[in-house]
């Protein structure tokens, strides 16, 4: 959540986060944090569980934050017949779970894979390897509100 937080703090409108990682690896925790960013309290993010696009307005910075979930899609096929392509680069900030059933679609933006560890007893409890491209780096390393969430969360 706080590398999530940590990314949302660099969200301008226009920009896309596309999210790669497999089942229970983080990617909606995730999508919490970059929301908390926005000021969208983290409990309106959820599963997709039949909605595949939820919108939501951020309370600090008055854009609009479109959380795609691409789980229930089978291919990018599926996407295209919905019309996801028409959010990326839009008004808003859109973060996309399960990115890689959008290709090859999804173009630009920010690409983050997020990995379980594994030698946990269980997957889901496991640490995780979060990587981030698409953003400057120097920025990154430098955010002094990143820092500062970072040590919150942790």
């Amino acid at each position: 959540m706080a590398a999530g937080r940590r990314l949302g703090g660099f969200l301008k409108p226009g920009d896309t986060v596309y999210l790669h990682g497999e089942l229970g690896s983080g990617k909606t925790v995730f999508v919490k944090g970059v929301a908390m960013a926005l000021g969208i309290p983290p409990g309106d993010i959820t599963s997709a569980s039949f909605t595949i696009v939820a919108e939501h307005e951020s309370a600090t910075r008055k854009i609009p934050f479109y959380h795609i979930d691409l789980y229930r899609l089978e291919d990018s096929t599926d996407a295209e017949d919905i019309g996801i392509e028409e959010y990326p680069g839009r008004d808003g900030i859109a973060v996309i779970e399960w990115a890689e059933r959008l290709m090859p679609h999804a173009r630009g933006g920010i690409r983050v894979s997020i990995t379980v560890t594994r030698g946990a007893p269980v997957a889901r409890e496991g640490p995780r390897e979060i990587i981030i491209e698409g953003i400057d780096e120097k920025d990154w390393n430098n955010s002094q509100r990143g820092n500062e969430w970072a040590r919150k969360d942790n």
